[in-house]
């Protein structure tokens, strides 16, 4: 697991991968930190790029899809 200061934010973010991730191809994974109020998600190959940031209630919407859709 990885933490760290997020610029700006008071919360310190502890980012992880999801248990199904393809550990044998390292290219394909995105990290998730849950912060009170907001789900942040990154690029895992590229920890200081861009992050999104979700509601809790959109997160739990895209995960209910996602999981529908496997």
């Amino acid at each position: 697991m990885i933490s760290e200061n997020s610029a700006g934010d008071a919360c310190r973010l502890e980012w992880f991968k999801s248990s199904y991730s393809d550990s044998s191809n390292s290219n394909e994974c995105v990290e998730v930190a849950v912060a009170p109020g907001a789900v942040h998600v990154r690029d895992s190959k590229n920890l200081r790029g861009p992050r999104l940031a979700h509601c809790s209630a959109a997160w739990v919407a895209f995960v209910a899809y996602a999981a529908s859709r496997s």
